[in-house]
């Protein structure tokens, strides 16, 4: 369905350093995956879950 509610908008952080933005499905994945580059980073989740559609324009708005 394409107006589900299915996608998380994220910031991976080291401290408070913002290293990368995004969006996923899976925010315990999204973080693994991160952690290879930033080892002592964290996923910190932005708004609540939103359509994939939202998410991209505002990956786009913020230059993610």
């Amino acid at each position: 369905m394409q107006n589900e509610r299915d996608t998380y908008k994220y910031q991976f952080k080291v401290g408070n350093k913002i290293k990368h933005g995004g969006i996923t499905n899976d925010l315990e994945r999204r973080e693994q995956e991160h952690k290879q580059n930033w080892s002592k980073g964290h996923i910190v989740q932005v708004g609540r879950k939103t359509t994939r559609e939202a998410g991209l324009k505002w990956e786009k708005e913020k230059g993610y």
